[in-house]
């Protein structure tokens, strides 16, 4: 994955990333996190009635320097490009959302990344209940702690991974995905849906989301929902104050 404009030190200062910096698990852990909890999943462009750039530069260009945040395709495409700045292999997948009540088509992207010696699920882009940290491919059918959340993976016969969390005391399907390697163009249908058909999420309703140390925060249309150590507080945002609010809470800068 490759922009022209993306400058790997822009990028870390944009998610506030320090420490040390090399090819190996400890560093992705951490640059996962930073990523997730200074760069908002959001679909802000979809609800201002666009087509979502698909274009390497314009995701640079949106998230680093504007900054805004994104949806899968974005977010998960910047890690890209941090990944290969640093010499971590990858590739990317499709994944099957599952919290559908039908069966749905492969739209999501996630990044299967080889550090150590092993391979890692790396998603920085899924909205309400994304996973917080790499997650080993190796560790199969056992809860994972990721800070007050827990997820786990397993694998059915035909090699598909299924990725679930655990939500309101039971395990509950998040999406499913094999370990097939796509090119960044085979994205582009499924970006254009998620963009434009009426039956997707993020045509139907406003969503931010920031990851945080103890929670996440959470706009779904007019209601936000603030989760801190595994307790949620909800309420109601009016029309006229949202947009302070993706700047003060979400450190968004607005849309033209």
């Amino acid at each position: 994955m490759h922009a022209n404009n993306f400058v790997l030190d822009d990028y870390l200062n944009r998610i506030g990333f320090s420490g040390p910096l090399a090819a190996d698990a400890d560093t992705l852990a951490r640059l996962m996190r930073a990523q997730l909890f200074s760069v908002p999943f959001e679909n802000l462009d979809v609800q201002a009635g666009k087509v979502v750039s698909m274009t390497p530069e314009d995701i640079v260009q949106k998230i680093v320097y504007q900054p805004r945040g994104g949806y899968c395709y974005e977010v998960n495409g910047l890690f890209a490009m941090a990944l290969q700045a640093i010499g971590l292999p990858y590739c990317l997948l499709a994944a099957r959302p599952m919290f559908y009540p039908v069966r749905r088509p492969k739209t999501h992207m996630v990044l299967l990344v080889r550090a150590d010696g092993r391979d890692w699920l790396c998603d920085l882009g899924f909205g309400s209940y994304g996973i917080r940290a790499p997650m080993a491919l190796d560790v199969l059918d056992t809860p994972v702690a990721q800070d007050d959340d827990q997820f786990r993976l397993s694998r059915d016969a035909d090699g598909v991974y299924l990725l679930q969390a655990w939500v309101d005391g039971q395990w509950a399907n998040q999406y499913g995905f094999d370990l097939h390697p796509q090119e960044w163009i085979d994205f582009a249908p499924a970006n254009y849906l998620n963009s434009t058909h009426p039956e997707a999420i993020f045509v139907q309703k406003r969503l931010v989301v920031l990851h945080t140390p103890q929670g996440r925060k959470i706009l779904l249309g007019d209601s936000l929902k603030r989760i801190e150590n595994g307790v949620t507080r909800q309420h109601s945002v009016p029309a006229e104050q949202a947009d302070q609010l993706l700047v003060e809470e979400f450190a968004l800068s607005l849309p033209a």
